[in-house]
């Protein structure tokens, strides 16, 4: 039986790899124009790389260089807020449509900091 921590790391990476997937649906259906794509272009860079730097982190050869990964995660979930809430404010998708998506990412953010501050010794 897996202890809980495992469980955590287990259910973590197939969340942010659902949220990656869901966003690639999102992405596929934002309207034709040129900012949209340009947007989308950068959405899809910041989104992909959250769950990117944590699988990389998982391999990492050092707690500092475990620390940079889930830093950089979070960094990307920060950009990818912006992201949405730039598709949102600008009307070109509803905002019920990024809604979910930027709750998840406040969540997301606030366990990579979470660990981060764990990581550092900084409870």
């Amino acid at each position: 039986m897996q202890n809980d921590k495992a469980k955590f790391k287990n259910d973590f990476k197939a969340r942010l790899y659902n949220f990656v997937l869901k966003m690639i649906s999102f992405l596929d259906s934002l309207p034709n124009d040129n900012v949209s794509k340009r947007i989308g272009d950068q959405l899809l860079r910041s989104g992909t790389s959250i769950l990117g730097n944590y699988i990389e982190g998982q391999a990492a050869s050092s707690k500092k260089d475990f620390t940079n990964y889930f830093n950089n995660s979070l960094k990307s979930a920060n950009e990818s807020k912006v992201w949405f809430a730039l598709l949102r404010d600008s009307k070109r998708v509803k905002h019920e449509e990024v809604s979910w998506f930027l709750e998840e990412l406040a969540e997301i953010s606030n366990i990579f900091a979470s660990s981060i501050l764990t990581l550092k010794g900084r409870k």
